[in-house]
């Protein structure tokens, strides 16, 4: 897929994902490496409703704005994205989301989430059965991205099924493709939907 392309289809999941309330105001963040392994991120302060192919920019290894886009501010969490493609050299898009279940389901748990026994669970890479048990990370939220990505260097071993949580702040999910890190994304915020629903019901 040419890189024009996959910006038309990334803008316009992020728009879907826009309609399904994932990115209220103009949080959330996007971005995908083009065959050159460039790194093209969403730019900050974007209304998601309205995102298109134009908002992506590109930054090299740092998060910095480089060639065209020099001195443009790419989203505040790219560092993050940076890591990610550091940490997991497979990973060709990574897709972010503040829908409300994720955030809850943090704000009550310690160091993970865990899932067990739904059909969903197989939308994560590798899992062919619903009866283990899926854990994914949550980390604490910070507004120093630095120390964030030290976090993610540090605990990259425990996170297994190409997606964590921000504690209070939502997810980030990653695949070898659109296709992939859509099926990641969505699987989580199912999971999480289901296990907040299922909380709530015993309550």
């Amino acid at each position: 897929m040419t890189t024009p392309e996959l910006k038309e289809q990334i803008a316009e999941t992020i728009r879907d994902y826009n309609q399904k309330g994932w990115s209220p105001a103009t949080s959330t963040n996007y971005s995908f490496m083009d065959a050159d392994g460039l790194i093209w991120v969403s730019r900050s302060g974007i209304d998601k409703s309205k995102f298109c192919a134009d908002d992506f920019m590109t930054v090299d290894s740092e998060g910095v704005a480089i060639g065209e886009f020099e001195g443009i501010r790419p989203s505040a969490e790219t560092l993050i994205h940076c890591a990610l493609y550091e940490l997991f050299p497979e990973t060709k898009v990574i897709l972010h989301s503040h829908s409300v279940y994720p955030v809850l389901l943090s704000a009550l748990a310690d160091k993970e989430v865990v899932f067990e026994g739904y059909e969903v669970q197989k939308g994560f890479e590798g899992q062919t059965t619903h009866e283990k048990m899926v854990r994914i990370p949550v980390f604490n939220n910070t507004q120093d991205m630095v120390a964030f990505r030290n976090t993610l260097r540090h605990h990259a071993h425990e996170i297994l099924h190409h997606s964590f949580i921000m504690r209070k702040h939502g997810t980030y999910a990653w695949g070898r493709n659109l296709f992939e890190a859509k099926r990641h994304l969505e699987s989580l915020e199912y999971l999480c939907q289901c296990n907040w629903m299922l909380k709530s019901s015993h309550q």
